[in-house]
């Protein structure tokens, strides 16, 4: 059974990059991100703002990553990621690029 979309949960899309000295795996880069997130948000928070790290839609090449989460937590996803400053032991700045409604809208900025 379907939920009806007054009750579904409404999601946005944020597109980070991240500036360094070198090139992140996706897995380097998805581990960091979860474990900033739930020290951040705590569990409970964590389950209220329901992020989602999409594997395949990592850019390699420009370091750019997307991120789904509730729209009441965009501000939140932004701060915590924002306030990080190492993955695996190099300094890193992640900046946030863009929040969208719709994923075709956020993966332009991708490329």
């Amino acid at each position: 059974m379907k939920l009806m979309p007054s009750l579904r949960q409404k999601k946005r899309y944020v597109v980070f990059e991240i500036v360094a000295d070198k090139e992140f795996s996706v897995l380097e880069v998805e581990l960091e991100v979860v474990r900033i997130l739930k020290d951040f948000f705590g569990q409970l928070g964590l389950s209220k703002a329901s992020p989602l790290f999409l594997k395949e839609k990592f850019s390699s090449g420009k370091q750019r990553f997307v991120v789904k989460v509730n729209n009441k937590h965009v501000d939140e996803l932004k701060a915590a990621l924002t306030l990080s400053k190492s993955i695996k032991s190099t300094p890193v700045i992640i900046k946030s690029i863009i929040t969208s409604g719709t994923l075709k809208k956020a993966s332009l900025q991708l490329n």
